[in-house]
């Protein structure tokens, strides 16, 4: 089972996305809109991915990324952004994260960044 806890105030926004992770049956999908709230679920649940869309306390996904690595730097973290590729890397090196994902995912990029968490894993 994998668990993956998405960070965003945009639920409706991003359904197909959502609907595709949740479709698969290896996946435990939580969502939180805060991100003290998904800190503490990093803390004490041990998602093996938390994606970062957008928080309801105003924090930036990259430093919100900081903060989930300063508590456990195990966790694969993945980031919804408007950035391009190059600029995206340029903010968020040093960071580890996973992939960047489009600013309106859709069900194919979530069967994209599952194969990537895959591939990382080693898991079939």
């Amino acid at each position: 089972m994998v668990h993956i806890l998405l960070i965003t105030v945009r639920k409706d926004g991003l359904k197909p996305f959502i609907e595709g992770l949740a479709s698969e049956p290896q996946v435990r999908l939580e969502l939180v809109s805060a991100g003290a709230r998904a800190l503490e679920m990093v803390r004490t649940g041990c998602p093996q991915l938390v994606i970062v869309d957008s928080t309801s306390d105003g924090l930036e996904s990259l430093d919100v990324v900081r903060r989930i690595i300063s508590v456990n730097a195990m966790v694969n973290t993945a980031v919804v952004s408007s950035l391009s590729d190059e600029e995206f890397h340029d903010k968020g090196e040093g960071l580890g994260i996973l992939c960047r994902l489009p600013e309106s995912p859709g069900g194919e990029d979530s069967k994209a960044l599952l194969q990537k968490l895959r591939d990382l894993s080693g898991a079939a």
